[in-house]
């Protein structure tokens, strides 16, 4: 889909930060309000805006942890339909949070979220591997977020690195 110049500053600006007012917005490109909600509304309707999502650091709130594990598959793809309908199947269960077509050693790259290691080693052994063009599985877990979807989630990214300069 090919893009105007104004649809491109909206997207960049929603990017940088999607709780950003339409008002705001406006004023920012200087066009009205209305012209930017319905270039946004556009957006959306297109699938361009795909969501508005809030990145929470679940490790940091007591009880709420969860196990996510990164799991490569390799599978064989069906005549007139390739990787898709397989991988329509996998996205398909609640545990499942993303499924990439991958180029390597591996075809499927799937996220996996779990209360607990047994919970995703179940996901796994019995609902992933045993899809009929499922062949192999290789499960990583995750250890630590250090940045997620461009947010540093932990790091040092604050600290001042000016030397400190005195009369």
């Amino acid at each position: 889909m090919k893009l105007t110049k104004e649809e491109l500053e909206v997207l960049y600006i929603l990017e940088e930060n999607h709780r950003q007012s339409t008002e705001v917005i406006a004023k920012q490109l200087q066009m009205s309000e209305e012209k930017v909600e319905k270039i946004i509304k556009k957006l959306e309707q297109n699938k361009v805006i795909v969501s508005y999502p809030a990145i929470i650091d679940w490790s940091k709130v007591e009880g709420q942890e969860n196990v996510i594990a990164m799991i490569e598959v390799n599978v064989t793809p069906k005549r007139g339909v390739g990787f898709d309908e397989v991988a329509e199947r996998i996205y398909r269960f609640p545990e499942v949070t993303s499924v990439y077509l991958m180029s390597g050693s591996f075809d499927l790259s799937v996220s996996v979220e779990g209360k607990s290691l047994k919970e995703v080693a179940t996901f796994v052994s019995e609902k992933l591997s045993t899809i009929e063009s499922v062949v192999s599985t290789r499960t990583h877990f995750l250890l630590k977020k250090y940045k997620h979807d461009g947010v540093i989630i932990e790091g040092k990214e604050n600290k001042d690195r000016r030397m400190v300069v005195t009369p």
